[in-house]
């Protein structure tokens, strides 16, 4: 498979010394889209169509909701016309109930069951932004690992880092192979595998002392780097979730 490689995006990542800059490029990728789909995309024909049909997630929801400076009435009427999409095949949907003649009960939209409609962000396709950031955060994998193929400063620079979360690891050593031969792709499996063991035993340590440091015998030593430990674990075993924004300010 063929990816649109753009290298300056992981780069600039790679520079905020995060658990993981794949997250930390994703969750940028992801307000921007956010963004994008209260501003001009709202009178899009086609971005119209997309939501129409497809809508967007609960954690989706959320953000377009709460986002600054956000577009209230450009999201609602996304919404409506997507309400008014879906509304006649809900009804028609409720012609299947076990009550009616025939129906086998249940209850199922566009053929689908129910809980497909509950589009959660790593379902890629039950959500317009899912979709879209799913396919953007494969190419930057890809991006990630043409830096690692051709420029022998990032090879550098990636290997003093602290990694990729646990997600993001399987995803690009998964992609390796596609991407990578011969002694490039034997050097990024090991890297990428010892970058994220080192990581997980440093925050194991500052994870315990972060606990530690809840009694009050240890109430007047330092903190170290286990302030924000608890932050950094959830997001490097499951991707970025939780604390401050990254490349927030980019």
């Amino acid at each position: 498979m063929k990816y649109h490689i753009d290298t300056i995006p992981v780069w600039d990542a790679l520079k905020t010394d995060s658990e993981c800059l794949l997250c930390a490029l994703r969750r940028k990728t992801e307000r921007l889209l956010v963004e994008r789909s209260l501003g001009a995309s709202v009178m899009s024909p086609d971005t119209r169509i997309k939501v129409n049909k497809t809508g967007f997630c609960a954690p989706h929801q959320v953000m377009m909701f709460n986002f600054p400076g956000g577009n209230r009435l450009g999201h609602g009427l996304m919404m409506l016309s997507h309400l008014q999409t879906i509304r006649p095949a809900i009804t028609k949907s409720f012609g299947n109930s076990a009550s009616d003649k025939g129906g086998k009960g249940g209850f199922s939209i566009f053929g689908k069951p129910k809980a497909s409609l509950l589009a959660a962000p790593d379902n890629p396709g039950s959500c317009v932004i899912c979709e879209e950031l799913d396919s953007l955060h494969k190419r930057q994998i890809a991006s990630l690992l043409h830096l690692w193929k051709t420029e022998q400063a990032f090879r550098t620079a990636f290997s003093q880092s602290k990694g990729l979360c646990v997600v993001d690891t399987q995803a690009a050593l998964l992609m390796a192979p596609e991407m990578l031969n011969g002694d490039a792709l034997i050097s990024f499996e090991k890297t990428a595998r010892q970058l994220l063991e080192d990581s997980l035993k440093r925050l194991e340590e500052e994870l315990e002392w972060f606990t530690l440091k809840f009694d009050y015998r240890n109430a007047q030593k330092p903190w170290n780097n286990s302030r924000d430990a608890l932050e950094r674990t959830v997001n490097k075993l499951r991707g970025w979730c939780l604390g401050s924004e990254p490349m927030q300010d980019e």
